[in-house]
């Protein structure tokens, strides 16, 4: 049996998306006969062409357009070239995929997907409760709505402060004054209420692991980032064996029976053998390949799942290697941008 799995995220850029290592992770599954469908929102988008990964791109109406018209779109992929599974990669989808997950997979779309209550786990005003329940801790924090409550959570938490968006963005302020811009910065973007979170020292350590929605785990690894970008994206990363860590991320998958991927961005602090949970992703990271290169394919194994295929079990990784990421150029023809332009395909 052929596979047809559409993956989005293809935009391997300075702010990369994860989904050409979520693509690349699934093509090297061997057991597996998938071709990848390229899901892009800009015809610009790398991954459109890299036909050694992606087999087939369309162009997609960006998710915030009328969900008719997006749903529609994935119904003409599947009629016209054939679209089994669908796996989103971006925060901006997965509320219209959550949403209407069921009508896809009665028009023969299947996902593999949390639940709109597991979905909301990853709102900040969430984390202490997360936190406390998987046996870790978070930073000391504060919600706010009016810049009264703004002055007296940073007199309360000191400088500097972390200020936060519930669901999206994040700053780090050492005067009021910045507090004050970036706490505007963020209502004028994405509303109330704001939190201001304890900065905490420590070394950023991340899981990526995905649960089958039975409370067992699909795999995961944990690193230890070496190295960031401006963006604060992952450039080179090493494998890591903090059992706390790890058991942390099992008891969530566990407790709240977690379905499909995830992330756990944690500050640990080896001095005073304290875990932060910071963030918590509901979807790959961009760096998600890392796992299948040292062995743990979990993207595969979501997809295995989704078919009622043997998964496999993952009881180890390697620690101490190193990921690596890269730039790469290559020339292809005009005509691919062209048909992608005019045909929203290639």
């Amino acid at each position: 049996m052929e596979l047809k799995i559409g993956i989005s995220g293809i935009n391997a850029v300075d702010n990369p998306g994860p989904g050409v290592g979520v693509a690349k992770s699934i093509k090297e599954d061997r057991e597996l006969s998938a071709k990848i469908v390229g899901l892009s929102y800009d015809a610009m988008e790398p991954g459109n062409y890299m036909k050694w990964i992606i087999d087939k791109s369309y162009i997609l109406p960006y998710p915030s357009t009328d969900h008719k018209t997006y749903l529609n779109r994935l119904y003409y992929i599947r009629e016209n070239y054939g679209l089994d599974f669908v796996l989103p990669v971006l925060d901006a989808e997965l509320p219209l995929y959550l949403k209407y997950q069921k009508e896809l997979e009665k028009n023969g779309i299947k996902t593999f997907l949390p639940t709109l209550e597991q979905f909301k786990l990853r709102g900040k005003d969430k984390l202490e409760e997360v936190a406390k329940n998987i046996g870790i801790e978070t930073p000391k924090s504060e919600v706010v709505n009016s810049y009264d409550e703004l002055v007296k959570a940073v007199e309360k938490l000191g400088l500097p402060v972390m200020v936060k968006g519930v669901f999206y963005k994040a700053y780090r302020a050492y005067t009021v004054q910045e507090a004050v811009s970036f706490f505007n910065k963020i209502v004028a973007e994405w509303g109330y209420p704001v939190i201001l979170q304890q900065v905490v020292s420590g070394e950023e350590m991340n899981v990526v692991a995905a649960g089958d929605g039975e409370g067992n785990s699909l795999g995961m690894i944990a690193i230890k980032k070496m190295w960031i970008t401006e963006l604060g994206k992952i450039w080179t990363g090493i494998t890591i064996k903090n059992e706390e860590l790890l058991n942390s991320a099992k008891r969530f998958i566990e407790i709240y029976g977690w379905k499909g991927a995830f992330e756990l961005e944690c500050i640990v602090d080896l001095n005073n053998n304290k875990i932060y949970l910071i963030e918590i992703n509901p979807r790959f990271p961009a760096w998600s390949y890392f796992s299948t290169g040292v062995g743990v394919n979990i993207a595969s194994n979501i997809v295995r799942k989704a078919f009622d295929l043997p998964v496999k079990e993952y009881r180890d990784y390697p620690a101490g290697k190193l990921y690596i990421r890269y730039t790469d150029d290559f020339v292809v023809g005009i005509e691919t941008f062209q048909k992608l332009i005019t045909l929203g395909e290639n």
